[in-house]
């Protein structure tokens, strides 16, 4: 059986930027449009994936390297393992259409970044294939190299979401 071919595309951006609150108001629309989407995201501060008094939490905190719990609909897997990277995660989703990385911005992926008016006026991710820049800043705020790269209203998702199917059509 032939692997389905799923596109990977990163919502980049310097902290604070709003790429989680765009991911949530876009996978909505990309699975309203039958997509199967995943989503991955790095946190660099390590992160605590159970909650204290489960009995998974118990387990791991005893000494267990990883733990899974599951249901008949979802699982879940923690697991300590370093040099972890987004390519073995990606795995985990062969069923998925699209997995949407969160944050990202030097990796080699197709990427949207959000520059957003308050907290960032400058690109940092060209030159790291980039699709497009959505933004809430007026044009002669935004400090850019390349003026070639597609600018999108960052409060309009559903040309975001256009932006990325377009772009998954032509890949």
């Amino acid at each position: 059986m032939k692997k389905k071919q799923t596109q990977i595309f990163a919502i980049s951006g310097v902290k604070n930027s709003g790429k989680t609150t765009l991911i949530t108001r876009l996978l909505p629309i990309l699975s309203g449009q039958g997509l199967l989407v995943a989503t991955i995201k790095h946190d660099g501060h390590d992160f605590n994936a159970d909650v204290p008094g489960t009995d998974t939490y118990r387990h791991f905190h005893a000494g267990a390297y990883g733990t899974a719990i599951f249901s008949d609909h979802k699982y879940m897997i923690v697991k300590q393992q370093p040099d972890v990277t987004e390519e073995q995660l990606m795995d985990l989703f062969p069923e998925a259409d699209l997995i949407l990385l969160e944050g990202f911005k030097t990796c080699p992926y197709r990427k949207i970044e959000l520059i957003r008016k308050g907290n960032s006026v400058e690109s940092v991710c060209e030159g790291y294939d980039l699709a497009a820049i959505a933004t809430d800043l007026a044009p002669g705020e935004l400090k850019r190299t390349d003026l070639s790269i597609p600018i999108l209203d960052l409060n309009d998702p559903q040309k975001i979401a256009a932006c990325i199917l377009e772009d998954r059509r032509i890949k």
